[in-house]
């Protein structure tokens, strides 16, 4: 099953690659690419399909427990869930057949693209339910009131500000929403970026009580290298 679901994968990124690669060679009539802008070309795609990879590993299915995860966002029939930093969409898309609405959140235009173009591979009722959106640095780009539930992977460690960005965060929340937070273990651990990128467990307890966040709780036993924090709005 890891297998089959990874070979998936495989063959949806290299899909929507060529979709996009498709995209970029079409200029105006005016354009005459030489031979080094088609190297920059060829370096950014491969820039890109890296990072893409390091979403999409084939052995993440086994460490991350995305079936355990999205447990604690459970029940998700009728909620609009927003993931948060969703990069290549590995949770957003796993939560389309179960939420009502999944709101895919990111910074970087080119996993936007990405998942324009991945959502096109959706059934026509998922895609409907299935939004991309633009975020900016400091701002979700929620809207006030539309989140029942929020997942954040492997991003908390990025942002800037964040009892400020978490304030704001709160907000846009409805009322007793709930918010998952998952981060590598500070630990020694053979996934995951270097030490000085990572945040500690206590910290996100403490940023998320200042920003106003309730009933903070804390699991550093489920996953095998990372942590996991939950809180929910008042």
């Amino acid at each position: 099953m890891i297998l089959r679901t990874s070979m998936w994968y495989a063959a949806m990124i290299l899909l929507v690659l060529h979709v996009g690669c498709g995209s970029a060679d079409k200029g105006s009539s005016n354009d005459i690419p030489g031979e080094q802008d088609s190297t920059v070309d060829r370096n950014q795609d491969d820039d890109f399909h890296n990072k893409v990879s390091t979403y999409e590993d084939n052995n993440r299915d086994i460490w991350q427990k995305p079936d355990r995860v999205i447990d604690l966002l459970a029940p998700l029939e009728d909620k609009t869930v927003v993931d948060l930093g969703a990069g290549s969409g590995y949770f957003a898309f796993r939560l389309v057949p179960k939420a009502k609405k999944v709101i895919a959140v990111d910074i970087d235009e080119d996993f936007i693209d990405f998942l324009n173009s991945k959502r096109l591979l959706l059934p026509e009722t998922q895609q409907e339910r299935f939004e991309v959106r633009l975020a900016k640095k400091d701002d979700p780009m929620i809207e006030s009131g539309e989140a029942d539930a929020v997942l954040i992977v492997n991003t908390y460690a990025y942002l800037e500000d964040r009892v400020e960005y978490f304030k704001n965060l709160l907000e846009d929340l409805k009322p007793n929403a709930k918010l998952v937070i998952i981060e590598f273990k500070m630990k020694n651990i053979p996934n995951g970026p270097p030490v000085e990128e990572k945040v500690a467990i206590s910290t996100v307890e403490k940023e998320l009580s200042e920003a106003g966040f309730i009933d903070i709780d804390v699991d550093d036993q489920t996953l095998d290298y990372q942590y996991i924090v939950t809180a929910r709005s008042r």
